[in-house]
């Protein structure tokens, strides 16, 4: 009896090990992870303003070298640089003394010339009527003629070497050709200024209201924009109702607009872009020439764009691509090409379009194939997020 109880006790404990040992080989039971709950849009077409964003440099309205016309030493420079001036002002004075005294020369030499002819005249005036006498001969006539006609030429020569030097000494203060704010000066006092050559330029003055900004655009866009203009998927305002902005370097916007005033009638062969110029007012001075700007042009209305958000985007190595949810809540990554931004929202020009349903929060959690909640943008559930 003893040994069938000893035996019982036996059998027990091995199916309980047995248990215990099949307990511990079942695999645990896997749990469905809920879909991830993501925001979406719905692409849906529509008009927005069609731009266009460049590089451009501003330029003033006038750049003007001021030049020396005559040599000399350069004695004062009665201006300050970097500082606004009037058309008209003294800007340099150049040593007066030589061209003074080629002036006194000139003026002597007129003094002769003056003498001579009225000697000449005076000679004429009596062989005249002795003349008509027959009281002189022919030539004698004729000699006094020529004497007189040579005379009023050397007084004409006389009178045009004074005007000369009258202007070679007034050249001998150079003054601002148009108003505007000088550079830096290029010749300093003491200086052997000469009238031509690179040692002839003094400084330079820019006229800086209004501004202009040079900018180009390529053959490639001129070409897109006429075929979109065909097509009918773009409507291009007439040039003169072009306006253009400027972003500075520090990214804010200037106050004032632009309109373009100049397009090239031909292609750069070495760069493949057409020259093109807006202008600007500045009335307050804030643009300089030579700064560099970002130039956008309003050319005028985009139809059936279909716009997403700029975070809806996202960068895959070289390509852009948009997470989208297909009609099984399936995420579908799609490549897409990317137009011009508005308003924080990008044009598509290809790889969406209208219906389709864009991932704009949560791509993150919304990896491709994987199955999502899709909950609109606007509805109250993900702005509480």
């Amino acid at each position: 009896m003893q040994n069938t109880t000893t035996t019982f006790r036996r059998i027990s404990i091995s199916l309980l090990i047995v248990s215990a040992l099949a307990a511990c080989d079942k695999a645990p039971e896997k749990k469905e992870r809920p879909p991830a709950p993501v925001s979406v849009i719905e692409a849906k077409p529509s008009d927005v303003p069609l731009t266009k964003e460049m590089v451009g440099e501003t330029a003033g309205y006038r750049d003007v070298d001021v030049r020396a016309r005559v040599s000399g030493i350069l004695l004062k420079r009665t201006y300050v640089e970097g500082q606004p001036v009037q058309a008209g002002q003294v800007l340099f004075e150049i040593d007066p003394e030589p061209y003074k005294a080629e002036l006194d020369q000139a003026q002597g030499i007129l003094s002769q010339e003056v003498a001579k002819l009225e000697k000449a005249r005076a000679d004429r005036d009596r062989i005249v009527p002795l003349f008509k006498e027959n009281a002189v001969s022919r030539k004698d006539y004729d000699d006094a003629n020529a004497a007189y006609n040579a005379a009023v030429a050397s007084n004409s020569a006389a009178q045009a070497r004074v005007r000369q030097a009258e202007l070679n000494l007034g050249y001998t203060k150079v003054t601002a050709p148009i108003s505007g704010t000088t550079s830096k000066l290029v010749q300093s006092e003491g200086s052997l200024i000469t009238a031509t050559g690179d040692s002839g330029k003094l400084t330079t003055i820019s006229q800086l209201d209004p501004l202009y900004v040079n900018f180009s655009y390529s053959e490639q866009d001129k070409q897109e924009l006429n075929a979109a203009q065909h097509s009918g998927s773009v409507e291009l305002k007439p040039s003169k109702e072009v306006f253009a902005k400027l972003k500075l370097a520090d990214g804010s916007q200037y106050n004032e607009v632009g309109k373009i005033n100049f397009s090239d009638n031909r292609v750069d062969p070495k760069t493949g872009t057409i020259r093109a110029r807006a202008i600007f007012n500045n009335p307050k001075g804030e643009l300089l020439p030579g700064q560099f700007v970002r130039v956008t042009l309003d050319l005028g209305t985009r139809r059936n764009a279909i716009l997403v958000p700029e975070r809806a985007v996202m960068q895959s190595q070289a390509d852009h691509i948009v997470m989208t949810v297909d009609k099984d809540n399936k995420v579908v990554p799609k490549p897409v090409t990317l137009g011009s931004v508005y308003q924080g929202q990008v044009v598509i020009n290809s790889g969406l379009k209208s219906g389709d349903k864009v991932i704009v929060e949560g791509q993150m959690k919304a990896p491709p194939g994987s199955i999502v909640k899709p909950i609109p943008a606007s509805s109250p559930a993900t702005a509480s997020k």
